[in-house]
């Protein structure tokens, strides 16, 4: 098994892998290409944007610089704005739902390293997805930590870091970021 399948199944890899670095480099220079679109040109934009990651749903609204480690792991669904600034480091898939607003500087993080000191400094990592279901809001300089599911309608709070999944229908903040109201709808 190559350390890319190895990545593709979500098992620990050695990120310094001929392969994985060929991919990093890739998605760097795609990212690269969509960030350097004229903000103008929103048809040459969604085009980047498909080269770039695994999936892109309808009326996308996306608001470059981005920053990616492989692209092919970020399914964006239909009619979610990606504001400015955002890191997604997708060495397992980051999922996000139909209806999504991602502020500025929010980072997605699925990457994580060994425990162990020697393994670490060897270079290996595994990640655990990231989900963020329909209608979410994440709120300016959020993180959301490898693992983590954020249920429907929820709002996350600026400046929060999401350590643990999170239920439907609540909004959430602090560092870790707990459930402060729930919300109820018509």
């Amino acid at each position: 098994m190559t350390e890319m399948d190895k990545l593709k199944n979500g098992e620990e890899f050695q990120n310094r892998d001929e392969e994985i670095s060929a991919a990093k480099l890739s998605a760097r220079a795609l990212a690269q290409k969509l960030n350097a679109v004229p903000v103008e040109d929103q048809e040459q934009l969604l085009t980047a944007a498909k080269e770039l990651f695994g999936s892109v749903g309808d009326d996308l609204c996306l608001k470059p610089p981005i920053q990616c480690d492989f692209g092919f792991n970020i399914h964006i669904g239909n009619s979610v704005l990606i504001n400015y600034n955002c890191v997604f480091l997708d060495a397992a898939p980051i999922t996000i739902g139909d209806n999504c607003f991602i502020g500025p500087m929010t980072g997605m993080y699925t990457v994580s390293h060994p425990f162990d000191p020697v393994r670490r400094n060897e270079g290996f990592v595994s990640g655990k997805p990231i989900v963020l279901k329909e209608n979410v809001w994440v709120g300016g300089g959020v993180t959301i930590l490898s693992g983590v599911t954020i249920g429907k309608n929820v709002i996350v709070a600026a400046g929060s870091v999401v350590t643990k999944d999170v239920p439907d229908n609540v909004i959430v903040a602090g560092n870790p970021a707990r459930v402060i109201r729930e919300l109820h709808f018509d």
